[in-house]
């Protein structure tokens, strides 16, 4: 093994704080444990000093040195590592100071999640056609992630006994294995019981426990909701560039705060761990507010 890849005692020790602490899902720890690899492995060709003992100019100076090769999504990905792994080490008493505590955030620039207005949302709710199973499938799926704010992963993987019909909510395995419940709305039950009842049926092939299911009868996956989002976008007349896998639920949490709603509901809602993460759709709703001032106000 070379160097750059050996084991990192202190990464090690790291990441299993971090796991005991918050139960992180793997992608999370993996992406961590990547990022300070790649400092550390800076730090033996650049510095002389230990992960454990860089100190504010060194950070600086690698900051500085690879914003000129990664987007801002990424570098504040990489300075959220390098901060939370110095604020353990000055928790443990490891070190004296926060080194990160004086850095700007890299990347100023925000770039906000692609949503739909509701006139849009509406036309692609409803470009599935219903005489077919797989359109009332759709449907469902649709009606489903607009009404709850899920995550694709969180869609595809959910299982019949996690719907409950006489409450009206779903309760949702997200990111660390940490569960919520949702509130689903009418609108979105009739149809997922129109689904189960008519549709789904008809598609299953053998048992499977999964409320969503393909063709084959097995589990949706999150490349063929893709391909279905973009297909019944495009009979929407939706531009392929306001289309993400997350559009729905970027447009759940929009339409949320457009009607008032309080942005730590639609944390929980959402399953967002810091509130942070929530505060994006803000600025998204600020956007389209400022829009609707200049296209109807007589003096805009």
């Amino acid at each position: 093994m070379d160097a750059a890849n050996a084991p990192h005692p202190d990464i090690d020790a790291f990441i299993d704080d971090v796991w005991l602490q918050d139960g992180l899902a793997k992608n999370t720890l993996e992406s961590y444990r990547s990022d300070l690899q790649l400092f550390a492995n800076w730090l033996q060709t650049h510095s002389a000093l230990e992960l454990i003992a860089a100190d504010q100019v060194t950070l600086a100076k690698y900051l500085g040195e690879i914003s000129a090769r990664n987007k801002p999504s990424t570098q504040r990905r990489i300075m959220s590592a390098l901060r939370r792994f110095y604020r353990l080490q000055l928790l443990n008493q490891r070190i004296a100071k926060d080194p990160t505590l004086d850095l700007g955030n890299p990347g100023t620039v925000d770039r906000f999640p692609k949503t739909l207005s509701e006139t849009q949302v509406e036309n692609l709710l409803a470009a599935p056609d219903l005489e077919s199973p797989f359109g009332l499938r759709d449907r469902a799926m649709l009606e489903t992630i607009y009404a709850s704010g899920l995550r694709v992963s969180e869609l595809v993987n959910l299982k019949i006994n996690e719907m409950d019909f006489t409450q009206g909510i779903v309760r949702v395995t997200g990111k660390g294995s940490k569960e919520r419940l949702v509130p689903l709305g009418e609108w979105a039950l009739e149809w997922v019981q129109r689904y189960l009842q008519e549709a789904r049926p008809v598609l299953l092939k053998a048992p499977c426990d999964a409320v969503f299911i393909t063709r084959f009868g097995s589990a949706m996956t999150r490349q063929m909701f893709w391909n279905t989002v973009k297909n019944h976008a495009r009979q929407a007349g939706i531009a392929e560039n306001q289309i993400s896998p997350h559009t729905l639920r970027h447009a759940f949490a929009t339409h949320l705060l457009n009607h008032g709603a309080d942005l730590r509901v639609v944390q929980l809602l959402l399953g967002h761990a810091d509130i942070s993460t929530t505060q994006i759709y803000t600025h998204v709703a600020q956007e389209r507010l400022k829009q609707l001032h200049h296209d109807h106000h007589p003096r805009a």
